[in-house]
């Protein structure tokens, strides 16, 4: 548990700004609103927005919130307060089938554009699924950043992973159909695979990702097929249109939303959830292995509005 709780407690560092910002706002709102009316719940539709919840999720936080108090009788702003917090929370879900592929024979793509912290998601995902004993891969196909293949080797040598990776500049469709090719000889269990995030326009990426899709689909048919996209907490609604203009291409499976230390942008792990109608699987705060983990709604809601637990 000891993990579990740091985590936790750097998780709600990381936060602060996005609480200081939404608390600030709403504790304004609570206290200077006796009664609860079309004001009040305005100024508070201001406040969720502004934290980059978005639009679409506000209004139906708002909606939700009006139903409760209208069922529940409520009149004063106070008791409001915590059924806000709960309508929150059911805007995002995990699904117990979120993390299947982690027992199974499958294959992790994981996309998206550079900068986001996509490689050291990759190695941090190996290191982990390698201590829980699973046999991993790592295929280093983001060919275009000689970076990103030292870095994802330098992770695999760590986990004492495999890792296939192809030269600087090679085509990243055929660094994958080897690793696949691999990953079946030698029995692994999961293969992760690092994508270009950038390629010499835009247009040859979705390409390329379509490729990569398709020698997975005809080489390894069996496999499990989880692609996770990552995405930046510090870019708030941008990351939102990137997974938008990826998902056109891939269907996605899930979320690691990365840099969410420091960020006053933090609401943005609600918004995409619900936007996107794709879960958050994975959030990251910090450089190290342990500062990736698996996304629980609840920690994230409590840390957000300092809940104790």
């Amino acid at each position: 548990m000891g993990e579990k709780k740091g985590f936790f407690g750097r998780l709600k560092s990381g936060l602060t700004k996005t609480r200081e910002n939404l608390i600030k706002g709403i504790d304004s709102i609570f206290s200077s609103f006796s009664e609860i009316d079309d004001d009040f719940y305005e100024e508070l539709e201001e406040v969720l927005i502004m934290a980059d919840l978005g639009i679409n999720v506000t209004t139906e936080i708002i909606s939700e919130l009006k139903n409760k108090v209208k069922a529940n009788h409520i009149k004063e702003t106070k008791e409001c307060k915590q059924l806000l917090i709960d309508t929150i929370k059911q805007q995002m879900t995990v699904e117990e089938t979120a993390y299947d592929y982690e027992n199974k024979k499958s294959v992790v793509l994981v996309i998206g554009v550079n900068g986001v912290g996509k490689t050291t998601s990759v190695g941090k995902l190996a290191s982990q699924l390698k201590e829980q004993g699973k046999k991993v891969m790592i295929v280093a196909a983001d060919t275009f950043r000689a970076a990103a293949i030292e870095q994802v080797t330098e992770w695999a040598n760590n986990a004492n992973v495999d890792i296939i990776a192809g030269k600087e500049g090679s085509d990243p469709a055929a660094v994958v159909y080897d690793a696949v090719n691999a990953a079946k000889a030698r029995n692994t269990d999961v293969l992760i695979c690092d994508t270009a995030g950038r390629l010499h326009n835009k247009k040859n990426l979705m390409e390329e990702l379509k490729k990569i899709g398709r020698i997975i689909n005809n080489e390894f048919p069996d496999a499990y097929l989880e692609t996770l996209i990552v995405l930046d907490g510090t870019t708030g609604q941008n990351a939102l249109m990137q997974a938008r203009q990826f998902s056109e291409v891939t269907p996605i499976s899930g979320i690691i939303l990365t840099k969410l230390d420091g960020t006053a942008k933090g609401g943005i792990a609600i918004a995409i959830q619900s936007e996107l109608d794709i879960p958050v699987k994975y959030i990251g705060v910090g450089e190290h292995i342990d500062d990736l983990q698996k996304f629980d709604p609840e920690s994230f809601v409590n840390a957000l509005f300092e809940v104790q637990r």
